[in-house]
């Protein structure tokens, strides 16, 4: 459920930027703090020309390794 979460943040975050949507909006500001803190350094593993292109590509990256890892725990926790 967490790495759920922190997907859906990161896939937000994605369509807020591609999308171009208003960062003085609070909502929009609020999810855009959440995925630069979860990030966790994989903000800048590609850097195409195209900006919104790289936010894409690095937090989806990002989304999937929290639900690839998430569902790896979970497998080790039911196995016991």
């Amino acid at each position: 459920m967490i790495t759920g979460f922190v997907a859906a943040i990161f896939l937000l975050h994605i369509v807020f930027v591609v999308f171009e949507a208003n960062q003085g909006n609070g909502f929009v500001h609020g999810v855009y703090n959440i995925a630069k803190v979860l990030v966790l350094g994989l903000g800048d593993v590609f850097t195409p020309d195209d900006a919104k292109l790289g936010v894409a590509l690095n937090y989806g990256l990002a989304a999937l390794l929290y639900v690839v890892v998430g569902q790896l725990v979970i497998s080790a926790f039911n196995r016991r």
